[in-house]
């Protein structure tokens, strides 16, 4: 097998198409989307759709994990990037069969906080996307281009398989000299790690810099529940 049918290959069972249609206008178009970040969403996963990704607008849909969209929701302002996370609102139906016990992190009021605050770090000219990742590799939250998306996932699957989770903070810098940072922290006594992904004009220095702001925002939200 050539390396060009063994990328598409991983591409394929990486992606599922579905079609995605605009609250709004109406616009369509078949997006190609992560398997496995609907997959390992406890309820629906939201996706945050920018706008000319689709059409002028951007919305949200949200996706269950047959990849069917259940249901879209137009919003006021614009997305920079991207984006999935497990919902914690959406159709009344599927929200009706969510039990409390399912309830975590993801489904705090707090989470839509820390998003909105990743959300506004994004900036297309410094950092090109954000995320909060499990130690095993599930995605919280992302705004990461999904070629840096889908390794990361297999960056923190193969930590956690060689028990290298305690592993506080990482540096890498890609051949086209963007760089992604990745931090380690607790909240509410459970470790997630915080991705960053910057531009080639960022040097890890000052992307340190940002991460200590960002993790100061999320220390004022939770205080003595984040370590």
């Amino acid at each position: 097998m050539t390396v060009e049918k063994i990328q598409n290959a991983t591409t394929e069972d990486f992606f599922e198409e579905i079609l995605i249609v605009c609250p709004k206008c109406k616009g369509s178009k078949k997006l190609k989307l992560p398997k496995k970040i609907i997959n390992q969403s406890k309820q629906l996963t939201t996706i945050s759709i920018p706008s000319g990704l689709n059409c002028e607008h951007s919305f949200q849909a949200f996706v269950d994990k047959k990849f069917s969209v259940r249901g879209y929701q137009a919003v006021d302002f614009e997305f920079s990037a991207l984006e999935f996370y497990e919902s914690s609102s959406g159709p009344m139906e599927e929200e009706e069969l969510v039990k409390d016990e399912e309830k975590d992190f993801t489904s705090m009021p707090i989470f839509q906080e820390v998003i909105q605050i990743l959300r506004d770090c994004v900036d297309d000219k410094e950092i090109l996307g954000s995320g909060i990742f499990s130690i095993e590799g599930k995605v919280l939250y992302s705004s990461l281009p999904q070629t840096t998306l889908f390794n990361t996932i297999r960056e923190f699957e193969v930590r956690s398989q060689r028990n290298l989770v305690s592993v506080k903070k990482m540096y890498l810098e890609l051949e086209n000299s963007e760089k992604f940072i990745s931090n380690l922290m607790e909240i509410f006594e459970t470790k997630f790690n915080l991705v960053l992904m910057f531009s080639f004009r960022v040097k890890f220095g000052m992307g340190n810099l940002k991460i200590r702001d960002l993790l100061k925002k999320f220390k004022h939200i939770f205080g003595k529940d984040m370590l």
